[in-house]
């Protein structure tokens, strides 16, 4: 008959004595460890999902804080898409400069006045009358900007650096006017108010 083998408990157990194992144990903490980490991975994405839901917050508010930095925000779209509109009207579809010109050009100062009254300034007073000043103002801004470039050609000084000058200036008081004029806060009128609203004394 085959001698009957021991269990691996059995030899362990005998082995023990002399110093020796046969069946070493994993410690506990060997075997969990794998499946630790996943969870720990789990445990951070809420902490990063955080960190940047609290860097858009506060990149929000620095917006809030600087009007004239929507300002020049809008200012730059508004350029993009004067000029993208041009290439794809000239060069994609073919339509001439005297046409397409002025539609991209029109296009980009309606997106412009949306933009500026929604977003930078946040206007609520007559969207009609804002617009009648800003048309007049666009109106002025190219004639104040063709006299500075022709006068500038005129004196054989770089018609270039006209366009710069009449950009700069332009813009400066485009940002003042669109705070103060065209986009401004109105007070809110007595006869507005509720009618059991009183006055403060």
């Amino acid at each position: 008959m085959r001698p009957k083998l021991a269990s691996g408990d059995t030899l362990n157990g005998k082995l023990a004595a002399t110093g020796w194992t046969l069946f070493p144990r994993l410690p506990m903490h060997s075997m969990t460890r794998s499946k630790e980490r996943p969870a720990n991975a789990m445990a951070l994405r809420p902490e990063k999902t955080t960190s940047r839901k609290q860097a858009g917050q506060r990149i929000m508010e620095f917006l809030h804080r600087s009007p004239f930095l929507k300002f020049l925000i809008v200012g730059v779209l508004s350029f993009a898409l004067d000029l993208g509109l041009l290439v794809v009207l000239h060069e994609g579809f073919h339509v001439d400069l005297v046409i397409a010109t002025p539609i991209a050009f029109l296009t980009s100062l309606v997106f412009n006045f949306a933009l500026q009254r929604s977003f930078t300034f946040r206007a609520m007073n007559s969207r009609t009358v804002s617009a009648a000043k800003y048309i007049a103002l666009v109106v002025v801004n190219v004639v104040v900007t063709d006299l500075i470039v022709t006068g500038f050609d005129r004196l054989d000084w770089a018609y270039g650096i006209g366009k710069v000058v009449a950009t700069v200036l332009t813009t400066g008081w485009n940002f003042l006017l669109y705070r103060h004029w065209i986009f401004r806060h109105e007070p809110v009128r007595d006869t507005e108010l509720a009618p059991d609203a009183k006055p403060a004394p």
